[in-house]
């Protein structure tokens, strides 16, 4: 497998053009399953599996897990904010530096998909209140300036959930 396929097993993220509310309740359930589907695949892994990489230079299973965590948590401030602010400016995170941060590595796997599983609880809570009008409020992320509607982010984390999970499965088929 080549760099590209190993970093982006499913592919990069694609947003359709005209987004249908059954795009929204497939993409709010891609996130509400998510944990329970992380849950199935780390719970019984042993210390040495949970740093098993899905690439040479890539993170460990253990990372993964603790990246979704705060790229999640992130994300459900960031839906806040776009909800009760006009187009504001959300603050990124370094994300590669978050990931060796010792609640990122040390943290108990339990305890990590417990955390993932209420901050999924809760999100889910929040996106399925939303109305059309709330989805197509933006936010502005400022690598790049790009205005962002929280329609498409949650196409993204849609993606983003679906992405890191397939990271997972790869890293304990290949485990490097």
């Amino acid at each position: 497998m080549n760099i590209e396929t190993l970093k982006y097993p499913i592919g990069k993220p694609t947003i359709p053009t005209v987004i249908e509310p059954t795009h929204v309740q497939d993409w709010i359930q891609s996130i509400s399953q998510f944990p329970s589907r992380v849950t199935k695949e780390v719970t019984h892994l042993t210390a040495k599996e949970l740093c098993y990489k899905y690439r040479p230079e890539g993170w460990t299973i253990q990372q993964v897990v603790g990246h979704c965590i705060d790229s999640h948590m992130n994300s459900i401030i960031r839906f806040k904010l776009t909800l009760t602010e006009d187009n504001p400016t959300i603050k990124p995170f370094q994300e590669a530096q978050w990931a060796t941060l010792t609640d990122t590595v040390n943290f108990s796997i339990q305890s990590s998909t417990q955390l993932l599983a209420g901050i999924h609880q809760r999100w889910v809570f929040l996106l399925e209140q939303l109305e059309t009008s709330q989805l197509q409020r933006t936010y502005i992320h400022p690598d790049g300036n790009e205005h962002i509607s929280l329609q498409e982010a949650l196409a993204i984390y849609a993606w983003h959930c679906n992405h890191h999970l397939q990271h997972i499965v790869n890293a304990k088929a290949f485990k490097y």
